[in-house]
């Protein structure tokens, strides 16, 4: 168990994949690994644009809740992460919300690597499954 005054290496992460069991493993590891104080989950793209819109909302004055890290799944039904990262894009400015940007993804194509650098160079691209190791080096 964590002393209750751990210090964690982010503040806030979002994780947005439509596969339950993946989101509750990886919030189980990035809870473990001290990764981030609050782990915020969301099964869809759609869902988690607008839960990003009301953060804004509600606390545009106070940035605590806004996500520093955001984990994005690409293979996701309505709205794939690829949008979810255009859409992410043309609503907030990143002088407000600038998380990085991680796609975690089962997709083993070059193409999908090679989209992701398109949208930006910033966005780091990693396989599933998460790991320890995988954090640390984040």
């Amino acid at each position: 168990m964590k002393e209750p005054n751990t210090k964690f290496r982010y503040e806030n992460v979002l994780l947005i994949d439509d596969m339950e069991l993946d989101n509750f493993i990886n919030k189980k590891l990035l809870e473990i690994n001290g990764f981030s104080k609050n782990i915020y989950v969301n099964t869809s793209a759609t869902a988690a644009l607008e839960f990003l819109k009301n953060l804004v909302t509600i606390s545009r004055q106070e940035s605590k809740m806004y996500p520093d890290v955001i984990f994005v799944d690409i293979n996701m039904p309505m709205m794939d992460g690829f949008q979810f990262i255009k859409e992410f894009k043309r609503l907030f400015d990143p002088k407000i919300i600038d998380p990085k940007l991680i796609v975690l993804t089962s997709s083993i194509f070059q193409n999908d690597r090679q989209k992701t650098l398109e949208i930006s160079e910033n966005i780091v691209f990693l396989n599933k499954p998460l790991t320890k190791e995988i954090l640390e080096k984040l």
